[in-house]
């Protein structure tokens, strides 16, 4: 049996960050803890580019063009989509799901999902850097044990 677990080296590798501007509150947050993760894990701040979009609507769009280009080795996506009066929520959800879903299966690199989709504003802040932890820093963790087993896989 051969076992394979993925490490968090971060040194030369490039990342792009995709933050949704919506929600910037949350989406700062996000951001800070996903930069503090890589930066603790040798990623050179050189070597992060973000890109900010109106939305998380938005974000599958400029995560489809990066991974296209195949000048990064992974792509981590934040945003925060709080839940309103209207149903506007449940097709912002899914379209940003099924977007970012689709970009991880055929892209060429791993993408990491980050966008909260919670009932409130106290449940997203809880889950960047509150109660609940940070999941803009869960997915740069996430994001370098993929790197490394896609790496892995690849050399063989």
């Amino acid at each position: 049996m051969t076992e394979y677990l993925g490490t968090f080296n971060g040194s030369k590798l490039k990342i792009a960050i995709i933050v949704a501007r919506f929600n910037d509150l949350v989406t700062k947050r996000l951001l800070d803890g996903a930069f503090q993760t890589l930066a603790q894990n040798g990623v050179s701040k050189e070597d992060i580019d973000i890109y900010w979009v109106p939305g998380a609507f938005e974000i599958p769009r400029v995560a489809q063009k990066i991974s296209q280009k195949g000048n990064v080795d992974g792509i981590i996506t934040l945003g925060a989509v709080v839940r309103g009066e209207t149903s506007h929520y449940e097709s912002v959800c899914s379209g940003v799901t099924s977007g970012i879903a689709q970009i991880a299966l055929e892209g060429k690199v791993p993408v990491m999902f980050g966008v909260l989709m919670t009932e409130n504003m106290e449940q997203a802040l809880n889950r960047a850097g509150g109660k609940a932890g940070n999941k803009g820093s869960e997915c740069a963790t996430g994001l370098l044990e993929m790197i490394d087993i896609e790496q892995t896989i690849d050399r063989e």
